[in-house]
C-alpha cells in the first residue's frame, strides 16, 4: 500500500472462506474471470467504502463480533450478475453479522452497503451478458450444494484499484 495514502482509502469488509471452498472457488475465479481484472482471491464482500477515518472503531467491532463461532455458510448454486456469475451463498448468522456492524457503526456505512444483504462469492464479472450465460449453463448442472463455516472478517484497503489485506479476525467461538 502506498504509505502515503495510508489512513485516506476507504475500508472494506469481507467474510473469509475456509481452505478447501477457498481453494475451489478461487479456482472457478481464475479460470473465469477476466484475467486483467482478477486481483484478488474468491471472497465474500460485505461492506464496500467504509471510511478510514473509523478504521480503529471498525477494528474494535470487528474483533468483538469475532468472539463468536464461526457463522454457518451453504453453497446454494449460482448466482446471476449483470456481466457475471457468482456462486450463492446462504448464510442467516453472517447476515445477522452484517446487521450488528451496521448498526454499530450507524452513520458510517454508505447507502449501498445498508441494504439488503445479497451472499455471494463472484467467479465472473465484466464480461459480455451473452458470456455470463454460457458459463451459468455450462456450470449451473455442476455447482452442488456445499456446507463451510466462515473462518473469519478480513479488513482491506481499496488502494488504486487493489485490495490490500490490513487485518483478519479469526472466529473463536466454539466450532
Amino acid at each position: 500500500m502506498n504509505p502515503e495514502r495510508a489512513g485516506r482509502i476507504p475500508l472494506l469488509i469481507t467474510a473469509e472462506l475456509p481452505g478447501g471452498v477457498l481453494e475451489w472457488a478461487d479456482a472457478l475465479r481464475r479460470a473465469h474471470y477476466p484475467p486483467d481484472r482478477n486481483r484478488l482471491r474468491a471472497h465474500v464482500t460485505l461492506f464496500h467504502g467504509l471510511p478510514p477515518s473509523a478504521e480503529d472503531e471498525i477494528r474494535r467491532v470487528l474483533a468483538d463480533l469475532a468472539k463468536a463461532p464461526p457463522p454457518q455458510a451453504r453453497i446454494t448454486g449460482l448466482m446471476k450478475l449483470d456481466g457475471g456469475t457468482a456462486l450463492a451463498v446462504e448464510s442467516p448468522e453472517t447476515v445477522t453479522l452484517h446487521g450488528e456492524i451496521a448498526a454499530r457503526l450507524h452513520g458510517l456505512v454508505p447507502l449501498h452497503d445498508a441494504q439488503a444483504l445479497r451472499l455471494h462469492i463472484t467467479i465472473q464479472n465484466k464480461v459480455p451478458l451473452q458470456d455470463a450465460r454460457a458459463l451459468q449453463a455450462q456450470l449451473g448442472p455442476t455447482i452442488a450444494a456445499r456446507s463451510f463455516r466462515f473462518k473469519a472478517f478480513g479488513l482491506y484497503g481499496w488502494d488504486e484499484g487493489l485490495w490490500n489485506p490490513l487485518r483478519e479476525f479469526p472466529f473463536r467461538g466454539g466450532r
